[in-house]
């Protein structure tokens, strides 16, 4: 069980995703209301836990690769939640010390944590930026305090687009970023999907919408691969995030979740 005291300006009452999300990820960062729903949940489908850590893992791996193969310096990342393991600019750093990140959330807790995430080698920068996805130009303007944008930056939103749930406005706030930036830069995201298991999935939907979190809404792998149009996708392309490079030999099992990195020519 969680220790974690109220934070001011923080409703514990309402449960929240970035703290459902710790939960599931054995993260302390969670109140009574988030370990509640996410119970709920993983009593309809034990799987989300594995989908929690696999999704993860897949932002590392994309980090990963866009620092150390691909030669990006500079990451934007969009829906950061709460701190983990093997954060955006600990991934980066490591393969380049000089990477300069930015991080934005909206929640006022991921904020109070913000000090945690405000590290950085010597060499590169971190920054966190308290802004919603929905509001593109805000990020932007604000991350040009620390990004130069006449290098490549590499976007990444890992689970967050499935919160704006009009598909009009998602795609447009992915092409407003991709507007911003140049040639060679890169969008990374993964989104849920009911590929896998079906109604099940569904229904966790419509319980997590219940649940008075912010309401989200599962794509298709189709509609996922339109956040990549005009984009150069990177191979695999848009799979499971399990199957998106995975370390193991053999390739592991799918889970509700597809994901893909695309080069901007």
């Amino acid at each position: 069980m969680s220790d974690q005291k109220p934070v001011p300006g923080i409703d514990t009452s309402v449960p929240h995703v970035a703290r459902i999300w710790n939960y599931w990820l054995g993260g302390k960062d969670n109140y009574p209301v988030d370990r509640e729903v996410g119970d709920q949940i993983l009593g309809m489908l034990p799987d989300v836990a594995r989908l929690a850590r696999a999704s993860r893992l897949f932002l590392n791996r994309v980090v990963w690769h866009l620092a150390a193969e691909a030669g990006i310096r500079q990451f934007i990342d969009i829906g950061t939640g709460l701190p983990t393991v093997d954060n955006t600019h600990e991934v980066a750093q490591r393969a380049a010390p000089e990477s300069r990140i930015v991080y934005v959330d909206n929640d006022p807790l991921v904020l109070e944590h913000a000090k945690g995430l405000l590290t950085s080698t010597p060499e590169g920068s971190t920054a966190y930026i308290h802004a919603d996805v929905r509001d593109p130009d805000a990020i932007l303007e604000a991350a040009a305090e620390t990004l130069d944008f006449g290098r490549p930056i590499a976007f990444t939103l890992m689970g967050i687009l499935e919160f704006v749930t009009d598909d009009d406005q998602a795609y447009r706030i992915v092409r407003r970023l991709m507007d911003a930036v140049p040639s060679g830069s890169y969008f990374a995201m993964y989104d849920g999907t009911n590929v896998v298991h079906g109604e099940a999935s569904d229904r966790i939907v419509d319980v997590w919408n219940a649940s008075g979190n912010a309401s989200l809404v599962l794509r298709t792998p189709e509609g996922i691969g339109r956040f990549f149009d005009g984009l150069e996708l990177v191979e695999p392309g848009i799979v499971p995030v399990t199957h998106w490079r995975p370390d193991a030999a053999a390739e592991p099992e799918a889970v509700d979740a597809y994901g893909a990195v695309g080069r901007k020519p």
